[in-house]
């Protein structure tokens, strides 16, 4: 039977209901957050609004203060769990490499039968436009894919997330693209729902001190629960009030979390800075995009990507004469230098007989197959010079000393090895 995406994915992620929710890894601390926000208002509506509903008589005002706090408080329940149950901005990940162009690398040559061969890897980053400006990108190896700007790698969820924000423990989710909206409001709620009761608990203390007659210090030991919630609201303040301010201070710059505090100190100018106003609507006034991931989906069986050739076996396919063609900038002057080692005078101009003067553009097979099997790798040279084999026009002049010899070559079968800098 096929598997779902969910039950074979590979990030850290935990699913529930067949897929339709995913959570981090450290989704058990959102238990601890529930608690630290059911509680404190269950405390509230028993022992504070519970004995303020009579003491509002017109309209039964009273009676709005316990409602307003449950209707709040489901307020903030449901924007933490779109915050945690819903993903973030997951970019799928590939099966296999991207068909990208390689890149030779001199730098780190495989030996190969006594010869260094340049390797060909990835190239690890690459430019693209955003607003007008070039923004360089990296390939992530865990996923095997070039990551969309602003895009970063979560390593406590395995996954690389669009517009990633930073990974909260205390919602237990990365915090990205599809669900940072919901995360500042849910910040700025809880921040607006502490304001609500530290207010209706010193309410109720006032309310107590106008009853009986008394002191603020005879009204606070009638209600302890009013003290200990306006201290735990108190507290509460300096964390989701300075959350809620830096992140407003995020938003009106078009900023991350991530890129403030790794990029602060690097004066990087901002190419997502569309005003303070434009800021503001991109993040709350543009639809959600939806996934990138059908959790729910069924597994797509793929054929086995074929294994990129090495530098052996393009060797082999190529023939034992020849060799991979990585760039056609060679050093010619070093390749006849190993010619002359290996061969006479008389094979090369036999051979550059046999070819004629009707030479190919280009074919950088002509000097593989002077040389012998067992001639070593030229060495590849960086982009400011060129090959000059296969040129129509001009003699090729083979330098004595390279030669070995001070015979003179006929100047009709003369070449000139002159290197030219690379355009």
């Amino acid at each position: 039977m096929a598997k779902r995406v969910y039950q074979v994915w590979k990030g850290s992620n935990y699913f529930f209901l067949g897929g339709r929710l995913i959570f981090g890894p450290d989704a058990k601390s959102l238990l601890i957050t529930l608690l630290l926000i059911i509680v404190p208002v269950t405390v509230f509506c028993v022992f504070v609004a519970r004995h303020l509903r009579h003491e509002f008589s017109s309209y039964n005002a009273g009676y709005a203060i316990l409602a307003v706090a449950i209707i709040f408080t489901i307020h903030v329940l449901v924007l933490l769990l779109l915050t945690s149950a819903r993903d973030p901005g997951i970019v799928p990940r590939n099966s296999h490499q991207p068909e990208e162009v390689f890149r030779c690398d001199t730098s780190a040559s495989v030996e190969i039968g006594g010869r260094q061969t340049p390797s060909l890897q990835f190239p690890r980053t690459k430019e693209v436009t955003v607003n007008g400006m070039p923004v360089r990108v990296k390939y992530c190896d865990t996923c095997m894919l070039y990551r969309p700007p602003r895009c970063s790698h979560c390593s406590i969820c395995n996954n690389c997330v669009e517009r990633f924000d930073h990974h909260c423990p205390w919602v237990g989710q990365c915090i990205g693209l599809r669900n940072y909206r919901f995360f500042f409001c849910f910040v700025s709620s809880a921040m607006l729902l502490c304001i609500y009761v530290f207010a209706i608990c010193a309410l109720y203390i006032k309310v107590l001190m106008d009853n009986d007659q008394g002191t603020v210090w005879k009204a606070m030991k009638e209600s302890p629960a009013s003290v200990i919630l306006m201290a735990y609201c108190f507290i509460s303040l300096w964390f989701v009030g300075g959350l809620t301010g830096f992140h407003l201070y995020l938003i009106s710059t078009n900023q991350t979390t991530y890129e403030n505090f790794r990029y602060r100190a690097e004066n990087r100018i901002n190419v997502y800075d569309l005003g303070c106003l434009n800021n503001f609507m991109e993040v709350f006034c543009t639809k959600v995009k939806p996934s990138r991931n059908n959790f729910r989906g069924y597994v797509q069986e793929e054929e086995p990507q074929p294994p990129l050739p090495t530098t052996r076996e393009a060797e082999v396919e190529m023939g034992e004469d020849q060799r991979v063609k990585v760039e056609d900038d060679l050093d010619i002057g070093g390749d006849l230098l190993k010619i002359s080692q290996r061969h006479s005078i008389e094979d090369i101009e036999a051979d550059i007989r046999s070819r004629g003067s009707d030479v190919p553009y280009h074919n950088s097979s002509e000097a593989d197959s002077i040389h012998g099997s067992d001639r070593r790798a030229p060495n590849v040279q960086s982009d400011t010079r060129h090959s000059s084999w296969g040129r129509r026009s001009g003699s090729w002049e083979i330098a004595s000393e390279v030669l070995g010899t001070k015979t003179n070559v006929p100047e009709s079968r003369s070449y000139n090895a002159s290197r030219e800098p690379y355009q």
